[in-house]
C-alpha cells in the first residue's frame, strides 16, 4: 500500500506563457496537400482555436507519449519540439521518476491556472510572445517564434500527474496544465511552455531531485545558548541559514548523512530561492544551528550602538585566531547591516595597511619620518593639528596620526599599487569572502601614477572604502600575524591570503598599535585596558558633511574590533568608546 501523496506547495512564478504567451508562427514541417514531389510547407500555429475535441485529443496524445517515455513523439506533438525535447529529457534525467502516470482531467479555467502558478489569470489572446532559450538541462525552456504573428487562442487543459520513485512507497501527485493550439495542417499541438512540466517552473529555472535538509533547529551562540541580539534580525538569520546550506551543499567533502531527498525548483545558477515541491525521503531532524556569536559580546555591542544617541554606526568583533565573528551590531539595529555592507572611507585606520607597506619597503618604526604642516603632493593636505614635528619617527607619526608624514613617506618609498597589493596579499581585502551573510568587500583600487590619489589612499581617503568587518579583520591579522577570513559559522570555508605578515613586521605593527593605545590618540579610550592591547584611531571626511566620520579599531588578547559612527567626529570621540565598552565586557580573553 502506498502512503498518502504529498502535493507541491503553490508559490509565485512569473509566467504568462501557458494559456497565453510565447505564441507565434512556429515553423514545423508538415505534409503536402497534393502529394506532388514539392517542398514541404512549414507547419505553423494559427490564430483560430482548436475545437474541444481537438484540444482533448491533443492533450491525451501528448500525455500518453510522455508517460510512456516516448519523449520524441511527445515533443513532436507540441509547437516547439526542440524546446520540448530538451525539457522532457531533463525532467527524466534529473527528477528521475521510476514511474510516471499522466491523466487528462479536461478543460481548465484561467483562474485555476493562475492559482497554481501565482500569476494573474492568462488572457485568451495574449498581447505579446514570451521567450526563453531551449537548453539541454532541467531548466524551464521555451522558444520565441521565428516570425511573430497575431496571437492565437489556445484551449487550457488540465491533467493529473503522479510520479513514483525508487526506494520509497511515497508518490508525488500534482495538478498540471497545458494549452492546446491549432496548427496550419488542422491538427492540435500542445503549446510548449516550462509550466507544462510543472506549474511552478519558469524560464531559466531547473527542476531536479536534490538533497534536502530539515529546517534548522534552534539557533544558538558559540556557547550553545539561545542566540540573542537586535541587530541579528530574522531576515539576516534566514539569509545566513540559507547561505550556509548552499555553501555546505556545494562542498563535496561535506557530510550529507543527515540529508533526505526531494524534488525542488531552483534558478539555473543555484543562487536563487529553492522551491521544494515534494519530499521523497525525509531528512533527519536538524541539529541546533550554531553560529560564532558570543551572546555576552553581542549584548555589549548592541548597547554600544544604542548609546550613540541616534547617530548611525556599526561595530564588529572578531576572534583573530580563527576569524570567527563574535559580535556585530548596527545603529539602527533594524536598518542596513552596515557592519558588513557599509562602504565608507576608513580614515586613519588605513594607516595600519600603509604602515605594513612601509615596513616591508624598509622603513622602521624608529626611522625619522618628518611630520610637516602640509604634505608635498600637488594638492597639499594638512593635519588635524597645526604644529610640525620634523624629528618624529614613523611610530610617533602613527601614534599622533600624522597625515603628512604618511603621505610624504608613502610617495617616497612605495611603488604605485603597493597599497592595493598589500591589502589583498596580506589582509585579504579584495578577495571574495563568504562569511555566511552578504558582505561588501573592502576596496583599495590601484591609484596608478596619480600622486594626489596615492596621497589620499595612504591616509584612508580617496577611493578607498571599508566597513567595520574589513577593518576588524585587518586588526585581527596584525594580532595573529595571519589573515583568517571572517565567518559566521565555524566550519565555513575561508579564503586564504597570498602570504602572511612576516614575524618582524607583525611585531613592529603590534608595538606601534600598543604605543598608540598607551600614549597616543587612543590613550584616553584605552585607559585601564591597554595591557596586551593595541589601537588606532581614525576620522574620515565625507563630501558635503562638516563633521567627520569616527573610526576606531583595537585588539586585546584574542579579540579584535572595529567601529564606525557616521558624523561622530574624531576616532576617540564616538567609535572609540563603543569599542572600549565591548573590550571591557569581554574581560581577559
Amino acid at each position: 500500500m502506498r502512503k498518502g501523496a504529498k502535493i507541491g506547495i503553490i508559490t509565485g512564478v512569473s509566467l504568462a506563457v501557458l494559456a497565453g504567451g510565447g505564441y507565434g508562427a512556429y515553423s514545423l514541417v508538415g505534409g503536402s496537400d497534393s502529394g506532388a514531389p514539392e517542398a514541404k510547407k512549414p507547419r505553423t500555429v494559427v490564430a483560430e482555436p482548436p475545437t474541444a475535441e481537438q484540444a482533448a485529443a491533443g492533450a491525451k496524445d501528448f500525455l500518453e507519449a510522455w508517460a510512456a517515455g516516448d519523449l520524441g513523439k511527445a515533443a513532436g506533438l507540441t509547437d516547439d519540439p526542440a524546446a520540448a525535447t530538451a525539457a522532457l529529457t531533463a525532467f527524466k534525467d534529473q527528477v528521475k521518476p521510476s514511474g510516471l502516470t499522466l491523466a487528462p482531467s479536461g478543460p481548465a479555467t484561467p483562474a485555476a491556472f493562475a492559482s497554481a502558478t501565482g500569476t494573474p489569470s492568462p488572457t485568451a489572446k495574449p498581447s505579446a510572445p514570451a521567450s526563453a532559450s531551449a537548453t539541454p538541462s532541467a531548466a524551464g525552456t521555451g522558444s520565441a517564434s521565428p516570425s511573430a504573428s497575431a496571437a492565437p487562442a489556445g484551449v487550457l487543459m488540465g491533467f493529473k500527474a503522479r510520479a513514483e520513485f525508487e526506494g520509497t512507497n511515497r508518490v508525488w501527485d500534482y495538478n498540471g496544465f497545458l494549452s492546446v493550439v491549432k496548427m496550419s495542417d488542422d491538427t492540435p499541438a500542445v503549446h510548449w511552455a516550462p509550466t507544462v512540466i510543472h506549474p511552478h517552473l519558469g524560464p531559466g529555472e531547473v527542476i531536479a531531485t536534490q538533497p534536502v535538509f530539515a529546517p534548522p533547529g534552534n539557533v544558538v551562540d558559540r556557547n550553545n545558548k539561545p542566540l540573542q541580539g537586535a541587530s541579528i534580525t530574522p531576515t539576516l538569520l534566514t539569509t545566513l541559514q540559507d547561505n550556509v546550506r548552499k555553501i555546505q551543499a556545494a562542498d563535496p567533502g561535506k557530510d550529507q548523512s543527515d540529508a533526505g531527498s526531494g524534488v525542488v525548483i531552483t534558478t539555473a545558477d543555484g543562487k536563487g530561492a529553492t522551491d521544494k515541491l515534494f519530499t521523497i525521503v525525509e531528512p533527519k531532524p536538524a541539529k541546533p544551528f550554531k553560529v560564532t556569536i558570543d551572546n555576552t559580546l553581542q549584548a555589549a555591542a548592541e548597547k554600544a550602538m544604542a548609546d550613540l544617541g541616534g547617530k548611525s554606526g556599526s561595530i564588529v568583533a572578531i576572534e583573530p585566531s580563527t576569524g570567527q565573528v563574535l559580535a556585530f551590531a548596527n545603529a539602527p539595529a533594524n536598518g542596513q547591516n552596515r557592519a558588513f555592507l557599509g562602504l565608507l572611507a576608513p580614515g586613519s585606520t588605513m594607516k595600519i595597511v600603509t604602515s605594513t607597506a612601509l615596513l616591508e619597503a624598509g622603513v622602521n618604526p624608529d626611522t625619522v619620518v618628518p611630520c610637516p604642516v602640509k604634505s608635498s603632493n600637488p594638492k597639499a593636505i594638512p593635519n588635524s593639528f597645526p604644529d610640525a614635528y620634523p624629528n618624529n619617527t614613523l611610530q610617533q607619526d602613527f601614534m599622533i596620526s600624522c597625515n603628512t608624514a604618511f603621505i610624504d613617506q608613502g610617495l617616497a618609498s612605495l611603488k604605485p599599487g603597493a597599497l592595493t597589493s598589500t591589502a589583498k596579499d596580506v589582509y585579504g581585502i579584495g578577495l571574495e569572502w563568504k562569511t555566511g551573510l552578504p558582505n561588501a568587500d573592502g576596496r583599495v583600487p590601484d591609484a596608478g601614477a596619480n600622486k594626489d590619489e596615492q596621497a589620499m589612499q595612504s591616509i584612508g581617503q580617496g577611493k578607498i572604502q571599508m566597513n567595520p568587518l574589513a577593518i576588524a579583520s585587518i586588526t585581527a591579522t596584525v594580532q595573529s600575524g595571519e589573515f583568517k577570513q571572517p565567518v559566521m559559522v565555524a566550519d565555513l570555508p575561508q579564503q586564504k591570503a597570498a602570504r602572511n605578515l612576516s614575524p618582524d613586521a607583525a611585531g613592529k605593527l603590534r608595538a606601534m598599535m600598543a604605543a598608540t593605545a598607551k600614549d597616543g590618540t587612543a590613550k584616553a579610550v584605552m585607559a585601564g585596558i591597554s595591557d596586551n592591547a593595541g589601537a588606532k584611531t581614525g576620522s574620515a571626511e565625507a563630501t558635503g558633511v562638516d563633521t567627520t566620520n569616527s573610526w576606531f579599531t583595537a585588539y586585546r588578547g584574542n579579540l579584535a574590533l572595529a567601529a564606525e559612527v557616521q558624523g561622530g567626529g574624531h576616532g576617540a570621540d564616538a567609535a572609540g568608546p563603543a569599542v572600549a565598552a565591548v573590550i571591557k565586557a569581554a574581560g581577559n580573553r
